[in-house]
């Protein structure tokens, strides 16, 4: 019997099978970072929604959350961590062999 190799499916990430999670990291993969309400708008969520999946992404080490003010605004940026960044890429690569490459 030969040796097979993992079935690219062991390299998906299950903190992004959530869709809304799937997208905040695509989003933040493009950017330095994000504030909260630019992130809501175009994902097209409620805040509520936005801070629970964001709460599971800090988590699992995904996203950093940073609290500050603008004036006497709260406002809440957000990025990805360096970990995160290289997890989401791998999750990437993964979608891609299982794909095989069909468009």
């Amino acid at each position: 019997m030969t040796q097979q190799t993992r079935h690219p499916r062991f390299a998906l990430e299950s903190e992004l099978a959530h869709p809304v999670r799937f997208s905040i990291v695509a989003a933040l993969a493009a950017v330095e970072s994000m504030a909260f309400g630019e992130l809501r708008d175009e994902l097209q969520v409620s805040d509520s929604v936005l801070s629970k999946q964001i709460t599971e992404l800090e988590k699992a080490g995904f996203v950093k959350v940073a609290k500050g003010f603008v004036g006497k605004r709260p406002r809440t940026t957000l990025s990805l961590t360096a970990q995160g960044l290289r997890r989401w890429r791998l999750h990437l690569e993964a979608l891609r062999a299982i794909a095989g490459g069909s468009a």
